[in-house]
């Protein structure tokens, strides 16, 4: 026999909220969006959300956490479980990975991010601790793998896997500023990762 509807309504309820807040952030940024809005999209009273999250920071964090860290935790788990090449992983769950991100929800936190970051370091912090600083341990490691198995030679890619991630960056940036100028993300993205490849590749 389930639980009883209520019961399944609580506990789904941070969830709920979360989502209502990532919807209000998408659509009116951070700064702008009031607790009173992401209350409304999740149909609940104000002081009921304040039970869950008591700052609108750490509504955001739930965000991070439900749309973001996910994505990152799918990648270091695959690579951790992979017997694939240091490029085969590259041109295979990696470069999936990358094409993915443009146009995605976490595209949206990525954003938002880049716009809020200067106003709000506290969440730059935690974004960097959960999120960027984790994947691009991954791509270290990838890369130092690449090396020890002969495949890689030893390059300032080691040092800089950032650049792995430079077109997907690049993708939003350009969403932001020519929103109604098309640009083949897949191939950007795929042609970043072939130079990468042909500079590193021993």
């Amino acid at each position: 026999m389930g639980r009883p509807r209520y019961q399944r309504r609580k506990e789904d309820r941070p969830q709920e909220i979360a989502e209502a807040a990532f919807a209000a952030f998408a659509e009116k940024g951070f700064t702008a969006t009031k607790v009173e809005d992401v209350a409304r999209r999740a149909g609940v009273s104000k002081g009921l959300l304040y039970l869950y999250f008591k700052t609108k920071e750490e509504l955001f964090k739930a965000v991070i956490r439900g749309v973001v860290t996910p994505r990152v935790d799918e990648l270091t788990r695959t690579l951790d479980d992979s017997e694939l090449s240091a490029e085969a992983f590259i041109r295979g769950p990696l470069l999936t990975f990358l094409k993915r991100l443009p146009g995605s929800p976490a595209s949206v936190v990525i954003r938002l991010m880049i716009s809020e970051a200067p106003k709000h370091p506290d969440l730059v912090d935690y974004y960097w601790e959960n999120v960027a600083s984790r994947g691009l341990g991954a791509l270290r490691q990838l890369l130092e793998r690449g090396v020890a198995n002969g495949e890689f030679r030893e390059s300032a890619v080691n040092e800089l896997p950032q650049l792995f991630i430079a077109p997907v960056m690049m993708s939003i940036v350009w969403g932001i500023v020519f929103a109604d100028r098309s640009l083949d993300t897949d191939k950007l993205i795929e042609t970043h990762v072939d130079m990468i490849l042909a500079y590193i590749r021993a």
